[in-house]
């Protein structure tokens, strides 16, 4: 059984899907749609920008969440997923990808999402860190002893996850986790706390522009992060969707349900790498490949 995966923010360069632009004309009048949707040229940025540019969250998300849809679209035939799943921004590719959301009602609930993300990074300096090579339980027990808000974000693969939360409090259990002997301890350059308590400024806003959208039964299921179980009903992907904002990525463990119900092959879609690595680490039985 073949799954499609779909990355999230940090997997962007400069020149992402300008070959699509440039030699498909249906990917290119989608490129075209989303500019008008969005109200400024977006490819742009993604094909001429700086990383500065593609850096900044309102950005980075459609600019990601694009370059992942239409190259899904542009496989035509050859997108015959058995189950699909995306990390963080990832999972709004993943739905529409698979059916459960209009392109354009994607680009614009992409759009809202990172809007309502980068207001809530504003209001209080928060930051997200990578810690390599703990167990999840200590991460877990390490932040739970930090005053303050921090907690465990992304669950990577065994031996990353990602922490998130106030600056003071990061600092603080980089500094716990590197006593208890984590190889490495490094501050992510993110524009906030993703995926904590942080975001909760952003719920309210992404609830809002989700209850106001048409969501349909997929083709196939969707593991959603926040409870990394396949889902096809609509008002249950809805609700994971908002709950996703405040709540961790459960990456390792999607993959390995996904495995568990039969995913023998890994195909990434979308800029980099990332999901390639991880799904490695998780699972060596698998096969994995990706297309850019």
């Amino acid at each position: 059984m073949k799954a499609f995966v779909f990355p999230g923010q940090g997997a962007q360069f400069v020149g992402m899907g300008k070959d699509l632009y440039d030699n498909n004309p249906e990917a290119r009048a989608m490129f075209e749609k989303a500019n008008e949707i969005l109200g400024f040229r977006i490819t742009d940025l993604m094909f001429e920008g700086t990383d500065e540019d593609l850096r900044q969250t309102k950005v980075t998300q459609p600019a990601i969440f694009l370059h992942s849809v239409i190259l899904a679209k542009s496989l035509g035939d050859e997108f015959r997923p058995d189950m699909v799943a995306g990390h963080s921004l990832g999972e709004f590719s993943a739905l529409v990808a698979a059916g459960a959301l209009s392109f354009e009602d994607g680009v614009r609930l992409v759009s809202a999402r990172a809007m309502a993300m980068q207001k809530a990074c504003e209001m209080k300096p928060s930051t997200m860190a990578a810690i390599i090579a703990l167990p999840d339980e200590k991460v877990e027990e390490i932040c739970a002893a930090i005053d303050g808000v921090v907690v465990c974000a992304n669950y990577n693969c065994p031996g990353q996850i990602v922490i998130s939360g106030e600056v003071e409090a990061i600092d603080a259990a980089c500094a716990a986790a590197t006593e208890a002997g984590a190889k490495r301890a490094l501050k992510l350059k993110v524009g906030g706390a993703f995926h904590s308590p942080c975001m909760e400024p952003a719920r309210a806003e992404l609830a809002e522009a989700i209850e106001r959208t048409a969501f349909h039964a997929p083709v196939c299921p969707v593991y959603q992060n926040v409870d990394a179980k396949p889902h096809t009903c609509p008002d249950e992907i809805k609700a994971n969707l908002v709950a996703q904002l405040t709540a961790p990525v459960r990456w390792t463990q999607s993959v390995k349900a996904m495995v568990a119900d039969g995913a023998t092959e890994f195909v990434e879609l979308g800029p980099g790498k990332v999901l390639q690595g991880l799904v490695m680490k998780i699972d060596r039985s698998v096969a994995v490949s990706g297309r850019q």
